[in-house]
Order: C-alpha cells, then sequence, then structure tokens
C-alpha cells in the first residue's frame, strides 16, 4: 500500500509541474534553458585545425618544462618518459610502421599535424581532470613528446607558432576525407 501512495504522489507532482514549466501558457513552446550568447558558446568553442594550427590560444612551454609536468601528472598512466605505464602503452617510437603490418600507434608515428597533440591533450589529460591543464602546460607536454620522438630538438619551445612547423613523419599518409557528409558546417537558421 505505502509503495501505492508514493507511485500516486509521484505521478500527481510529475503531472503538476510537467502543466506549469514545460510551456508557456500563451503560446504553447517549450521552454526549455535560455538563448546562448556567442561569448558562452566561445568558451566551450576550443577546435584546433590541426594542418595549420588555427585557434592555437597563445602560450608557450619548453621541452625542460613538460619532462618535470609528465613526470609528475602523467608517468603513472604514461610510464617514465613516455614508455608506457600501468595503464597505457608507448607514446615513443613507431615512427614508419603505418607503412608495415606491425603498426606502433605513438603520437609520432600516427599524428599527420603536431597540432593534434596539443588538442588531444588539452581536451583529454589528465585523465582524472580533464581540460585543467593551462596553455602553458599544454604546450610543454607537447614539447616533450614531440621530443621524446626525435621531432624537435632539447632546446625546443612550443607556441602556436612553432607547433605548426613541426614536420610529422606519417603527414604524407593519410588521403583527405572528401566524402560529402564530411564537411560539418555551422547551421543557425533553416537548416
Amino acid at each position: 500500500m505505502r509503495s501505492h501512495k508514493f507511485g500516486a504522489g509521484a505521478l500527481a507532482l510529475l503531472l503538476a509541474s510537467a502543466g506549469s514549466g514545460v510551456a508557456d501558457g500563451q503560446s504553447g513552446k517549450p521552454r526549455f534553458g535560455k538563448p546562448i550568447s556567442e561569448a558562452e558558446i566561445a568558451a566551450w568553442n576550443i577546435d584546433v585545425r590541426t594542418p595549420d594550427g588555427k585557434n592555437l590560444p597563445s602560450g608557450k612551454g619548453s621541452v625542460a618544462e613538460g619532462k618535470v609536468l609528465f613526470a609528475a601528472q602523467c608517468a603513472a598512466c604514461h610510464g617514465d618518459d613516455a614508455k608506457g605505464g600501468s595503464m597505457y602503452g608507448s607514446m615513443v617510437g613507431g615512427i614508419g610502421s603505418f607503412t608495415t603490418n606491425t603498426r606502433v600507434l605513438t603520437p609520432g608515428s600516427m599524428y599527420p599535424y603536431a597540432p593534434i597533440l596539443f588538442d588531444y591533450v588539452r581536451r583529454t589529460m589528465p585523465m582524472t581532470a580533464p581540460q585543467s591543464l593551462t596553455n602553458d602546460q599544454v604546450y610543454a607536454l607537447a614539447a616533450y613528446l614531440l621530443n621524446l620522438n626525435g621531432l624537435v630538438p632539447d632546446t625546443a619551445v612550443m607556441d602556436a607558432e612553432s607547433l605548426t612547423k613541426v614536420m610529422m613523419p606519417n603527414r604524407n599518409g593519410f588521403i583527405p576525407d572528401d566524402r560529402p557528409d564530411t564537411s560539418a558546417r555551422r547551421c543557425m537558421t533553416n537548416c
């Protein structure tokens, strides 16, 4: 009997709230959320166009800074010097392996453009707190990982300009995806 009363009460509450908040009384249109401003969208629009680095943010980071940061925040999962750890395999080596049957997936072997590394790290790392790293920290980690893969010298400092100039070994190992459904365009009205 008690569960029946609870169910009836929950249903009554649901119906009362549905009648009072889902649609406005005059037009009958749903009232979900609120309009979002361009400034609010900009905070979430962190896409980096990878061939040319368009939308890479300001900031910079060195290989040395990246090494210290990697040891503190990344080595637990990725291992010392990114050679593989408790959760993930190596992030070093594999260059040239994409032309073989034993591909080794690392940033140096698979990314056609260095800004992909920045974009991925900024969005997803550390795994316990994605998007918590500063732009300077992400540039430093990118510099360190590119250095470990032999793509930049020990003295390298990465920023928006220098990162786009890094020639990735597998840059020409991909073909453009020119299917019509892959050209997404932002559409706000009459889509």
